[in-house]
């Protein structure tokens, strides 16, 4: 017989099979000797009291044999000699997603990358942490694994209408992902470790016959009237497929610029800007787990925050637990800041991105009180985009150049005052102080001014001087969406599938490529 259930138990206890195995025994009402063995469901943290939790979702095996978690492996098909092959723009998780969907049915993806695989990336991370020096093709948001890969890893989503959460995460535990992710609540890779399982998916498609091309930037869409037939690329190469998945991510503006160049139809959409603020860990410690000792068996904590101000929403976004705040950014004089966490998460900082959303009509304001870019008349697809790069700068050049981040203090954020000095901050290229008002948009920093203080009520000791407001958050999801029909082409052009993040269908790791096995099971069909 087999039972479900859901146990009870102190961080202390829930590390120990032996002691979860007393507690089914005694909820059960069963003897030890009759329970072959467990299997955990799911594991999360209850917090909401003082004393702090751990729910542990189980399926035992009494009297009958155990039977370990069985993986749903996929079995990718040899496409050497394949009649059908299908061009793939971008190697992140919507474009890798795609390609091992793809092999599943005999179909050769071929993966034109535009910037290096993950160990070369390593290496111009470190130039631009220490240095200074950006490397427009190689960076935090591209390269092979996409913007996820050196941002933290994290596998939560409450995209589950958008396919099957659980297919991603066991093809990624099959390509080496702790298996661990399969139950936690918040599932979580971590950025030391995620390059790796990328690398392993790699050389499977590889092995497969398909082809996976570093250094191949995009520079053009080749079309025959209304069939989107190939790719040529900055070399020169000319690509055909059967098809092309455009999965660019959301900060390939000089994609964006080339749809909008041979009027292929793209729309403006809303997004989120804002900062992202860092804590020590041990004062979110402090506030989530009721105690100043967080323990050796609890997490670092997390937060979840989201307030109105103003008729708009203002929320944390992606809130990294002993994490590191990191350059983001995709261009010379412009600054981006983003987060990660390694698997430990045992740094001692907590930081988050706080976010302003922002709509067509804000940018559209904003323009016309401001200086708008030459390039575009407003409205236009690409406001937002422009929008983006035009606070990017600002914060660039009040950073004083090589990616120092203009900072303030929380509370002197709020009350509009310099800091005369700044916290500690895990951001490598370092911080300076200046006021963010400065920066940021009226809009945007009178709504986190508001905002911080509301947090503060919710989270006592969130509110301080000792946590680090530093500009700018403005990737968190793309200012562009490339519309598609209900074949997830493109609405005008045949053969064209915008796919993940940067065609505006997915926030995350996992979203994007559950967006990717959409986009292949299309093709498929099709073929």
């Amino acid at each position: 017989m087999q039972q479900q259930l859901t146990i009870k138990l102190l961080p202390s206890e829930a590390t120990s099979d032996h002691l979860i195995k007393d507690y089914i025994c005694q909820h059960l009402a069963v003897s030890s000797s009759s329970i072959s063995g467990f299997r955990i469901l799911k594991r999360s943290i209850d917090a909401r009291s003082k004393l702090v939790w751990v729910l542990i979702t189980v399926l035992a095996y009494i009297d009958e044999p155990f039977s370990p978690i069985s993986l749903n492996t996929i079995s990718l098909q040899d496409v050497a000699n394949a009649k059908n092959q299908v061009i793939i723009v971008g190697a992140g998780p919507a474009g890798l997603f795609s390609a091992l969907k793809l092999l599943e049915h005999g179909i050769r993806p071929i993966i034109l990358e535009r910037g290096k695989d993950v160990r070369s990336r390593r290496r111009d991370l470190a130039e631009l942490n220490k240095r200074g020096i950006m490397n427009p093709e190689s960076n935090y948001c591209f390269g092979e694994g996409g913007a996820g890969t050196y941002s933290d890893g994290k596998l939560y989503t409450r995209s589950t209408k958008r396919g099957d959460v659980t297919r991603i995460l066991n093809i990624l535990t099959q390509f080496g992902a702790d298996k661990k992710i399969l139950y936690e609540s918040h599932p979580h890779i971590g950025t030391n470790k995620l390059p790796e399982i990328i690398t392993t998916i790699r050389h499977a498609i590889i092995s497969c016959g398909g082809q996976y091309l570093f250094n191949q930037k995009v520079k053009d869409i080749i079309i025959d009237k209304n069939l989107v037939t190939g790719v040529q690329t900055e070399s020169g190469e000319i690509f055909y497929g059967r098809a092309i998945i455009l999965a660019t991510g959301h900060s390939a503006r000089d994609i964006f610029q080339l749809l909008y160049s041979k009027k292929i139809s793209i729309e403006s959409k809303p997004y989120a800007l804002g900062v992202r603020i860092e804590h020590p860990q041990s004062i979110i410690d402090t506030i989530q787990y009721h105690s100043t000792h967080r323990g050796d068996y609890l997490p670092p904590a997390s937060y979840n925050l989201v307030q109105q101000v103003n008729e708009k929403g203002v929320f944390s976004f992606c809130m990294c637990p002993g994490g590191i705040i990191a350059p983001a950014s995709t261009a010379p004089g412009e600054l981006v800041v983003n987060g990660w966490s390694p698997s430990k998460r045992n740094n001692p900082f907590a930081n988050s991105g706080i976010v302003v959303s922002v709509t067509e009509k804000d940018i559209q304001q904003y323009f016309k009180k401001n200086k708008y870019p030459e390039e575009i008349q407003i409205p236009s697809p690409l406001q937002g985009m422009y929008f983006q790069q035009v606070i990017e700068k600002k914060a660039y050049e009040t950073g004083g150049g090589k990616f120092v981040a203009p900072a303030q203090r929380m509370v002197d954020f709020v009350g509009n005052k310099h800091s005369s000095s700044l916290p500690q901050c895990s951001y490598i290229p370092g911080i300076r102080s200046a006021l963010l008002n400065e920066v940021l948009p009226q809009f945007i920093y009178t709504a986190l001014q508001k905002a911080f203080i509301e947090f503060g009520k919710k989270m006592k000791g969130y509110y301080t001087n000792d946590a680090v407001v530093v500009a700018t958050e403005s990737r968190t999801s793309s200012p562009v969406r490339i519309p598609r029909n209900d074949s997830l082409q493109h609405l005008y052009l045949n053969g064209l599938y915008p796919c993940g993040e940067g065609a505006g269908y997915a926030g995350g790791i996992v979203s994007a490529a559950m967006d990717g096995e959409k986009i292949a099971t299309k093709i498929i069909e099709s073929i």
